[in-house]
């Protein structure tokens, strides 16, 4: 569907785990004329799912999600469509969320504060196929390049685990047995216990509440 057909709306997918929020960014989008929000989602794997059934020309994705994060939830719609644009949202200017988002194909990076200004424009630049990051971004991701970026990450060990072991880690630090994990992520138990002992032992970790804390510090999970 093209972005520049002015008879379409552009069709927008809202995820964020919390329903307050949703309800802000739904009433500050429809409230342009040009777009219209055809679905919402409160978890990463919900939105994964929402995605890829309803093809929306841009998905609004919250970095800090439930059950798999919006990073790791926007790698997995991208390699199963190719197509799909994804904005990425954060409280936070993270230099290394704001990389990885980029790496695994997120359009656009925008900070939660300046949602009122860039929230709109984001959605439009991406829907006709540019990028968008917020220009606190921009200049931080500038600085970061200067200043060497991602020096001596290869060295961090969560960058040698797979995508899958990221979501494996994640839903075991939100609490959740092997066999919780094998239904959500639609794999076998014995699949789940191989990719949780694998990611134990790239992270050198040897129990389950180190890994709760490892995910906690990591920012993947948030201390209840």
């Amino acid at each position: 569907m093209p972005a520049s057909n002015e008879h379409h709306k552009l069709r927008v997918l809202l995820a964020d785990d919390h329903t307050l929020v949703r309800v802000g960014f739904r009433r500050l989008l429809e409230d342009d004329p040009r777009i219209e929000v055809v679905g919402e989602a409160s978890t990463g794997l919900e939105a994964v799912r929402e995605c890829l059934r309803l093809k929306p020309d841009v998905t609004v994705m919250d970095v800090s999600m439930p059950e798999i994060g919006g990073i790791e939830a926007t790698a997995e719609i991208l390699k199963s469509d190719p197509e799909a644009r994804v904005i990425v949202l954060s409280m936070h200017a993270n230099p290394a969320y704001i990389r990885k988002a980029i790496e695994v194909g997120a359009k656009g990076y925008i900070l939660k504060n300046a949602i009122q200004m860039d929230l709109l424009r984001a959605i439009v630049a991406v829907a006709e196929g540019e990028a968008y990051l917020s220009p606190a971004i921009s200049s931080l991701v500038m600085e970061s390049m200067k200043s060497g970026g991602p020096a001596g990450a290869p060295d961090d060990p969560y960058d040698r685990l797979t995508l899958r072991e990221k979501e494996v880690l994640q839903l075991i630090a939100q609490g959740k047995s092997n066999k919780e994990v094998a239904v959500l992520l639609n794999i076998s138990v014995n699949t789940v216990a191989v990719h949780r002992a694998h990611l134990m032992e790239t992270l050198g970790l040897h129990r389950t509440a180190e890994l709760v804390l490892y995910a906690v510090n990591r920012g993947l999970v948030h201390p209840s």
